[in-house]
């Protein structure tokens, strides 16, 4: 009963902390609330506690810590932080340990992702250069048990924890892989994995380089660096940020930098608690400048935002794709007690233009804010900026591009050979008996074996379709199918840079360079009849 006690008064604590804190943010530099509202506010928190009262001494089961828990972690506080906004957030201490890791790029481990698949924890893929990926781990290689614990009935989450440590220590993991008649064990020493978010960086086609950006961790302003003095000279640029969820703001500044000319802002910050902020490029481009196609999507939001925006304002880079997320809200994270954390939000943040990219949020659901997300379908309402060369565009509402491009729908064959997990579990089956060199192709033999494959795997056997179905996506099929196999031959970094040769959106983001040329001199005629003035 006195564990129990001592818990819930901890939970209760962090609640209570976080009111503080939030109400700290709101105050700062602010001045105190009149009398009336501060009473409000400890009404409030007098309401909050004894409503826990109640709830704990009564509640018709027993309060055990792990309820505790997701009354306070999962209930009262973000459920406090979701009235104010969709983006304040709480981590408990397992969260708030993972987003500093993410922050940060790299941890402890032997370097592999992992998922669940059926009731089984599956490697999807060893990372490059890893102790796992040194030791001959393949993608689809189930593991079964880790220093001797099984892993049956756990989640990926826990089996990652199991395989995490500190540098230098070992790890047994027991695997089974496909066409091998008894499990292998590995025995691993843990070491410093680092997580890039610069995950392809090549030559599209000769001198037109790619770079995909993921996140923006700590690292990636380097990473750019290090992939533009991998290209050497080229003559267009094409920077992919489709699915980028953001990241850390220094790090979208400072990439922005190696694009824009020395003392351009790059965003602003406006607050009601703290002064304003304005980011400018520090160092601006060095060398020979060249087009840029900044390739977005609807899951573009935050930090990849800002880069978009300041590139677009500034008439540096042409965006092709869709409009973007419009997060626009800059959360600033305060450690509470126990490692946990608060993500509030204090600052709103505007393009170079002054365009807010936050998305209206009032009176929408979380669901529909993040799922239906109907982005303007005029701009009527919107408003107006202009670029340096005096293109006219839009605030609030993401980042709207030049060139729309909408993603090719998926068709209802793609969609279950995904689910499925055909082209997965195809290569493990291909593997087992083929070997497979760089100079693959996907051939009629393939294909056929591939439809027999769809016929007899348990997860696939069930997809019914029409050869007219399966022709309309052949090309996509061939694509999947060289990406997986050469991502277990020869790692991550090949399949994706298979999945790039073919996607179209990037093809067509190529087409564009001309229009981004064209962009970019008339921002440079612009500058010079400014420099007239």
């Amino acid at each position: 009963m006195a564990l129990r006690t001592r818990r819930a008064a901890f939970s209760a604590t962090v609640f209570l902390a976080s009111c503080a804190l939030a109400g700290s943010f709101v105050n700062q530099r602010v001045g105190a609330q009149q009398a009336t509202d501060e009473n409000k506010v400890r009404d409030s928190l007098k309401s909050f506690t004894s409503a826990y009262a109640v709830v704990e001494q009564n509640y018709a089961d027993p309060m055990t810590g792990e309820r505790i828990d997701k009354a306070i972690y999962d209930g009262a506080i973000p459920g406090m932080l979701h009235t104010l906004d969709p983006h304040s957030n709480f981590y408990d201490p397992k969260a708030y340990a993972q987003m500093r890791e993410d922050q940060h790029g790299k941890y402890y481990g032997v370097g592999m992702q992992i998922q669940p698949q059926g009731n089984k924890i599956v490697v999807v893929a060893p990372f490059e250069g890893t102790p796992a990926y040194k030791a001959g781990i393949r993608p689809g290689d189930v593991i079964v048990t880790v220093d001797g614990k099984s892993t049956e009935g756990m989640d990926s989450a826990a089996v990652a924890s199991l395989l995490k440590g500190a540098r230098g220590t070992h790890v047994a993991v027991v695997m089974a892989r496909e066409g091998s008649e008894k499990p292998l064990t590995f025995d691993l020493v843990r070491d410093e994995i680092p997580r890039y978010s610069v995950d392809l960086a090549f030559q599209i086609k000769p001198g037109v380089g790619y770079i995909h950006v993921s996140s923006f961790m700590e690292t990636t302003s380097h990473e750019v660096a290090d992939a533009l003095e991998k290209f050497g000279k080229v003559d267009g640029l094409v920077i992919d940020l489709r699915g980028n969820p953001g990241g850390l703001l220094k790090e979208a500044v400072a990439m922005s930098d190696k694009f824009l000319q020395k003392g351009q802002i790059v965003v602003s910050q406006k607050g009601r608690a703290f002064p304003d902020e304005v980011y400018r490029a520090t160092r601006g481009e060095q060398g020979k400048s060249y087009p840029i196609v900044v390739l977005v999507n609807r899951n573009t939001a935050s930090a990849a935002e800002i880069v978009s925006g300041a590139l677009q304002d500034h008439d540096r880079a042409l965006i092709v794709g869709e409009t973007t997320f419009g997060k626009g809200l800059v959360q600033t994270v305060s450690t509470l007690s126990e490692n946990t954390g608060l993500a509030l939000t204090t600052y709103h943040y505007y393009t170079p233009s002054g365009r807010l990219i936050q998305r209206n949020y009032d009176n929408v659901s979380l669901y529909d804010y993040y799922y239906v997300r109907d982005t303007p379908k005029d701009n009527a309402n919107r408003e107006v900026k202009l670029t340096d060369s005096g293109r006219t565009v839009y605030g609030g509402g993401g980042i709207t591009p030049d060139e729309k491009v909408e993603t090719p729908k998926s068709t209802h064959l793609q969609d279950q050979l995904l689910i499925g997990y055909a082209f997965f579990n195809y290569s493990k089956h291909y593997l087992a008996t083929h070997p497979v060199t760089k100079e693959f192709t996907v051939d009629d033999a393939v294909i056929t074996d591939f439809k027999s494959f769809l016929k007899s795997a348990p997860s696939t056997q069930n997809i019914a379709y029409s050869d007219a179905d399966f022709d309309a996506v052949k090309d996509w099929i061939k694509a999947n199918i060289k990406a997986e196999l050469f991502t277990s031959q020869f790692g991550q970094t090949e399949g994706l840079h298979v999945r790039a040769d073919w996607d179209p959106m990037i093809q067509k983001a190529v087409g564009f360079l001309p229009q981004a040329q064209a962009l970019a001199d008339k921002a440079a005629n612009a500058q010079k009849q400014a420099a007239l003035r």
